[in-house]
């Protein structure tokens, strides 16, 4: 912080350890996992606007608790999620994955889902241009495989990605 980074931090994954309430004292951009989070939590995330971010993969790798419906966010504001890659407990870059373990074990709705994927992890990296489409934002987007945006959330494992712009340029797939 000294440095002018703004901290994320895991809290909450395999026990009620007090990490979200520090978040909340730090002032993080992000308090991820909490999994084990109280309401109490929730309500000093929200108090100190720090973005709450789950992170079912982790506890499908772990074969874990994915708690009870989220603690967190509260109504109103919007679900995050994101894949947490690491090679010890969730090597996974897969946001269509996270989407589906979301949807089944968090019981999200598949707009949920995709929305916490994409505006929601966008506002947990502070970047509000990100993750939405919209007049001035950059046109950068995948282009999805199937009839709706629920093919994610309902094909888990399957890739549904047909092509990816990046720069306003076609990067992978449609004939590319």
């Amino acid at each position: 912080m000294a440095h002018g980074l703004t901290p994320r931090l895991h809290a909450e994954e395999l026990a009620h350890t007090g990490g979200a309430v520090l978040a909340a004292e730090l002032g993080c951009a992000s308090a991820d996992h909490l999994v084990h989070a109280t309401d109490d939590d929730a309500r000093a995330l929200a108090a100190a606007g720090v973005v709450a971010v789950l992170l079912p993969a982790t506890s499908f790798c772990l074969r874990s608790s994915y708690g009870p419906r989220p603690a967190v966010p509260r109504p109103g504001r919007d679900h995050r999620l994101a894949t947490d890659c690491n090679p010890g407990t969730s090597y996974t870059t897969s946001m269509p994955f996270v989407i589906a373990v979301a949807c089944s074990e968090l019981r999200l709705s598949a707009e949920e889902a995709v929305r916490a994927a994409t505006a929601g992890g966008a506002a947990a990296l502070r970047r509000p241009d990100l993750g939405r489409l919209a007049v001035g934002n950059p046109g950068d987007l995948v282009v999805l495989a199937g009839e709706s945006y629920v093919d994610l959330a309902y094909h888990p494992g399957m890739d549904r990605i047909a092509a990816v712009v990046a720069g306003g340029e076609i990067v992978k797939g449609a004939d590319r």
